[in-house]
């Protein structure tokens, strides 16, 4: 909310775009009858060029709605401070390169669903993995949340303005290469919580806000480091008692 007062016009086109990003996903995931929707929900590993594009658009959009908001401090400090210096370019350069680690990392997740599904451990329409990787999938990313890349990349995405006294670089060429190593760093301290997203399906959007609130609440919340650990111990709680369960 601070943000939001102090910056209005940049903190409201964001979560703008952000909130454009929700109504496609939930538009997406209730009217499942359009070829759209087919596209993205492939009942056959077999997988067409049109359909590697359709799903990584899907997961490029999600990238989108579940990440504006909690860099939401970063982006709007740095745009801040370029304007200050008559330097739009280097702004439009850091948001760029921000948002190209997510693409980038939204066809690592187009990779991981085709393989998942090729090999049956995720269902026709990515909805949900088999039990196996569900517990997998929960117990790493609870163990990842006790590791010192995990705490490291948290801390620096918690502080926008030790990030830019540290990682400042002059120029647009340096303004990209900033926005790559926030998007680094973002992606370094979120990457087990988004491959969650095969656990309660890449198509659930509640489940996808969630997780979204998760990362936030890290981010952005006083204290959101130890939340941060809470949710670790939730997570492999919750693997195990599915461990127990499936007898696996």
């Amino acid at each position: 909310m601070r943000v939001i007062r102090e910056h209005p016009v940049g903190a409201l086109l964001l979560l703008g775009v952000s909130a454009a990003a929700w109504l496609f996903l939930a538009w997406l995931a209730t009217d499942m009858e359009t070829p759209l929707a087919q596209l993205v929900m492939p009942m056959s590993p077999e997988w067409s060029a049109s359909t590697v594009l359709a799903v990584w658009s899907m997961w490029s959009v999600m990238m989108v709605a579940m990440m504006l908001p909690s860099a939401l401090p970063m982006i709007v400090t740095f745009v801040q401070v370029a304007q200050r210096n008559r330097q739009p370019a280097r702004a439009h350069a850091f948001v760029a390169a921000y948002v190209l680690v997510w693409l980038a990392f939204a066809a690592a997740c187009t990779a991981g669903q085709w393989t998942l599904q090729r090999y049956g451990a995720l269902d026709a329409m990515a909805l949900r993995s088999s039990a196996a990787a569900t517990v997998v999938l929960l117990i790493v990313a609870g163990l990842y949340q006790f590791s010192p890349l995990k705490r490291v990349c948290l801390a620096s995405c918690r502080t926008p303005l030790a990030f830019l006294l540290g990682e400042w670089r002059p120029g647009v060429r340096g303004a990209f290469r900033m926005g790559v190593r926030h998007g680094q760093l973002c992606l370094g301290c979120c990457w087990a919580l988004m491959a969650l997203l095969f656990v309660g399906g890449a198509m659930n959007v509640p489940w996808v806000a969630a997780l979204a609130v998760a990362v936030a609440i890290e981010k952005l919340a006083p204290f959101g480091d130890r939340i941060g650990g809470v949710l670790g111990v939730g997570l492999i709680g919750a693997g195990v008692i599915r461990w127990a369960l499936i007898g696996i």
